[in-house]
């Protein structure tokens, strides 16, 4: 993707770098290191939470991590516990670092669909950091609709500390979230199962109809409207 900031030129070869897997090598800070060597000196991880929920915003976060950070410390955030989450959410604020966070809630979600929603949340997360990324280690399996350098990565929270660390931003910021809704709408436990498709939560969907922070377009929720 070339602009004129000369990023395409950047980018020529990139393809040789990510036919590596940071897993086999186990170093989660693989491409984020070759890539500075490269010239993207900017490298922001993004990724996305809350794409299963039944009800809720999906939230995406941004991190761009320094080259001297202790990066071993970032890993997947579903692979973590919720007290490992909010104090490595902790560490991430208190470091100082460009912290992006995007939001879209679930009427836009009912509206472009929770793929588009998702890519739309990763690109708001992207434009709110406090600098301009230039290169975008992006999980999943498609790019954000930004004209900035990129490469998606399937499983990218194991591959990258940078994702890891905005999947860390993600899931945390959406829990508190949650957490605040559950108190306008309490009697869909909110606060428990986050909006996911949990037997209780469809149950309480079946029993009080859709709130207005459910998605009415997904299965669980649509039988009810």
């Amino acid at each position: 993707m070339k602009n004129s900031s000369g990023q395409g030129e950047k980018a020529d070869g990139l393809k040789e770098l990510f036919a590596n897997d940071p897993m086999d090598l186990g170093d989660t800070f693989f491409f984020e290191r070759h890539l500075a060597n490269k010239g993207f000196c900017q490298v922001a991880g993004v990724d996305e939470a809350g794409r299963g929920p039944l009800a809720g915003p999906v939230v995406a976060g941004a991190v761009v991590l320094p080259p001297d950070a202790d990066f071993a410390r970032f890993k997947d955030s579903k692979k973590l516990t919720a007290k490992a989450r909010e104090r490595l959410f902790c560490v991430l604020t208190e470091m100082k670092i460009p912290i992006g966070v995007g939001i879209v809630s679930p009427g836009v979600i009912d509206q472009i669909n929770i793929l588009q929603a998702s890519l739309k949340a990763m690109a708001l997360a992207v434009t709110d950091l406090t600098l301009k990324p230039d290169f975008l280690l992006v999980d999943g399996k498609f790019k954000t609709p930004l004209a900035i350098c990129q490469q998606p990565l399937v499983k990218g929270e194991q591959k990258s500390a940078s994702i890891a660390a905005a999947s860390i931003i993600a899931k945390v910021t959406r829990d508190k979230l949650m957490a605040e809704i559950d108190q306008q709408f309490p009697q869909y436990n909110f606060v428990k199962h986050k909006g996911y498709p949990t037997k209780e939560h469809k149950a309480m969907v079946a029993r009080y109809g859709p709130s207005p922070v459910h998605r009415l377009t997904f299965k669980g929720v649509r039988e009810h409207v």
